[in-house]
């Protein structure tokens, strides 16, 4: 530290760098970009919420880039402005292009899945967005939901937010109970007559009790719990 000079712009610049170093910082840049595009829309939208892929992109970009220089004296100013440059470019481009091109926006953040539809989850599309049922009943209970049966329609969007339509009261239907006091009360094990929710998919059946186990004819399951009825108060 002996040279150190507080008035060494080139130090302060560059570094220990040399000027050729600026055009490998924006490759590195692209690339790096790219990379992390890639995995945050590998991770799933549950891993976004509130900001999109391309915004979150660019918070993870801007902030690595923005640290180092301020802690480091060995890292110049300008390698960081350039990842400044390239990445708000780079946003630029794709925010555009995903404006124009429906193709684009949806290779960029996903579309709308649909979780459940006529109170009864979607299991395929369950399975593929890779989704824990706990934390999607957390979401259900948030919106005031106390069993399946109360909603027509709900999709998780590119946003990782859960969209919720429900039935009007009179059309309520017998659905899957989520609180967690009702839903915990599952068995496999039918005692007494009566409609029932399986506790997988939410088929809703009338069963009796028998010897053996009542299997879902959807998804094949055998753990069921009584199905609800009562409209949504709000």
């Amino acid at each position: 530290m002996d040279d150190y000079d507080i008035q060494d712009w080139s130090r302060i610049l560059l570094g220990d760098l040399p000027g050729q170093f600026l055009l490998e910082v924006t490759l590195r840049t692209l690339l790096m970009f790219i990379v992390i595009v890639v995995t945050m829309r590998l991770t799933g939208k549950r891993a976004v919420q509130q900001l999109s892929i391309i915004e979150l992109v660019l918070v993870i970009g801007l902030g690595s880039a923005a640290g180092d220089p301020m802690f480091y004296h060995d890292i110049g100013l300008l390698p960081p402005l350039v990842v400044f440059v390239v990445i708000l470019l780079a946003y630029r481009l794709i925010t555009r292009m995903a404006a124009k091109s429906r193709k684009v926006e949806e290779l960029l953040e996903g579309r709308p899945i649909l979780i459940i539809e006529s109170g009864q989850f979607s299991i395929q599309n369950f399975d593929k967005e890779d989704v824990g049922q706990d934390e999607f009943l957390m979401e259900l209970r948030l919106h005031g939901i106390e069993h399946l049966g109360q909603i027509r329609r709900a999709y998780i969007e590119p946003n990782g937010q859960v969209s919720v339509f429900y039935y009007a009261d009179d059309e309520v239907r017998m659905g899957l109970p989520i609180l967690p006091g009702l839903f915990l009360q599952k068995t496999e094990r039918i005692s007494q007559s009566g409609t029932y929710a399986c506790t997988f998919c939410g088929q809703v059946e009338k069963l009796i009790p028998k010897d053996s186990y009542h299997v879902c004819p959807v998804c094949m399951h055998s753990e069921w719990v009584q199905a609800l009825d009562t409209p949504r108060i709000t």
